[in-house]
């Protein structure tokens, strides 16, 4: 009895891995998803903060996507449910402009403005704004 329920166990986690491997954690240890071809959602974490939002995007394109510094990131949904994660909030970046909305940059930071946009180099420089907050917290 108790090597089947070991090969049940092994099985339902050999399912779930995959599912899991999906996600990229961006250096401040948010979870990035591809939800559509060149649409990126990523998901909040407790206390997360807009610079926390872009900076998961910033670092997959980046790191993930290989961009240019100078590539622009467009917030294409803004902040709302998740699609990825059950229970938790998200954004939709995309490096393609959505259409027919305003794209000129802002001066402020905001995950509620769709079209608002900044090079992934900028965004990803977010990610060390609480680098001495967390470089304790991190395992």
């Amino acid at each position: 009895m108790t090597r089947r329920k070991t090969a049940l166990a092994l099985l339902g986690a050999g399912l779930l891995a995959p599912s899991m491997a999906l996600a990229f954690q961006a250096f401040n240890r948010f979870e990035v998803y591809p939800v559509s071809k060149g649409v990126i959602e990523v998901v909040n974490r407790n206390g997360s903060a807009p610079k926390d939002f872009w900076c998961g995007a910033g670092d997959y394109a980046i790191r993930v996507l290989r961009t240019s510094a100078t590539q622009r990131i467009y917030l294409v949904r803004p902040v709302g449910p998740a699609v990825t994660v059950k229970g938790r909030k998200g954004v939709h970046y995309a490096l393609q402009p959505p259409p027919g909305v305003n794209t000129t940059p802002g001066y402020s930071v905001s995950v509620k403005v769709v079209g608002d946009n900044m090079t992934a180099s900028m965004a990803q420089n977010y990610c060390y704004d609480r680098l001495e907050e967390d470089f304790w917290l991190r395992p």
